[in-house]
């Protein structure tokens, strides 16, 4: 199931097909979508943003995540991207139609991507999601389940905690456990047999998650349903990148890059040579 219908096959991009995706997120959760991507399309170029600076964005008013998240597109717009995609959920629940009126390219954004593959996995119709309390506040989440199966019963957990303990690199620290230990419990007493992890940040958990809900419980991680979302897209917008060289990878943030390129690299497995500190 794709969720960027409505982008026609347009002539005049045709000569993008060598710009770089843009991808940005409050902080490191999106490199998630950025492995992702990685795998699904070796030779894309990435722009990525994160905005360390300003981490978290699940506890900030819907004015103010609208106005962040509005100066990292027009940012990434600025580098000449092809695509963008929201990789914070926060931002895709509250932001999204702002971003895509601001945009020439196509946007794509995680929660549908999610919701579609939650859909697909659940036997029993009963869902969990997970998220900042900006994501679940807002039910983006219930309202795309719903959309796609009006049957399913969804049980959602705001956990504001998950997202400072994963950018501070407390993967498998006690902390992460026990506040991961009192967010789950009610979630699970539902009866899920389906949980979304509803934030980037939060397969960078996983194995901690999996843990805890058992696995009777199957996790759904948005990034690898973005991937294949965005390479749909590419593929019948004829965007590939035809020129087979090895692809360029640019990282931004807002604030300290080491801390950024040590965790980041720990995460993707691989050196982050390009890492840029900008000022929005």
């Amino acid at each position: 199931m794709t969720f960027w219908r409505g982008y026609e096959k347009d002539e005049t991009m045709n000569d993008k097909t060598e710009q770089a995706i843009g991808v940005f997120d409050s902080g490191i959760g999106g490199l998630t979508v950025v492995r992702a991507l990685m795998e699904r399309l070796p030779f894309e170029n990435i722009v990525y943003f994160g905005d360390t600076a300003r981490v978290p964005y699940g506890v900030k008013s819907v004015e103010t995540i609208n106005r962040y998240a509005l100066q990292i597109a027009e940012f990434l717009l600025k580098k000449d991207v092809k695509l963008l995609i929201v990789a914070c959920n926060t931002m895709a629940a509250v932001a999204c139609q702002a971003i895509r009126d601001l945009s020439p390219v196509p946007v794509l954004e995680v929660i549908g991507a999610g919701a579609a593959s939650a859909v697909g996995a659940t036997q029993n119709k009963i869902i969990g999601v997970i998220g900042t309390p900006a994501t679940i506040n807002s039910n983006a989440y219930a309202r795309a389940i719903s959309l796609l199966d009006h049957d399913v019963r969804i049980f959602s957990q705001a956990c504001p905690l998950f997202v400072p303990l994963v950018e501070e690199g407390w993967f498998e620290h006690e902390a992460t456990r026990l506040a991961a230990l009192e967010y789950l419990k009610p979630v699970k007493a539902e009866g899920i047999d389906t949980l979304v992890l509803g934030c980037t940040h939060y397969p960078l958990i996983k194995p901690l998650i999996a843990e805890i809900v058992g696995p009777q419980v199957r996790l759904i991680d948005s990034a690898e349903a973005m991937a294949e979302e965005a390479a749909g897209l590419i593929n019948a917008r004829q965007l590939g990148n035809p020129s087979g060289r090895s692809p360029d990878y640019l990282f931004c943030v807002s604030d300290v890059p080491y801390r950024f390129q040590t965790i980041g690299e720990r995460f993707l497995g691989r050196t982050l040579a390009r890492v840029e500190m900008v000022r929005l």
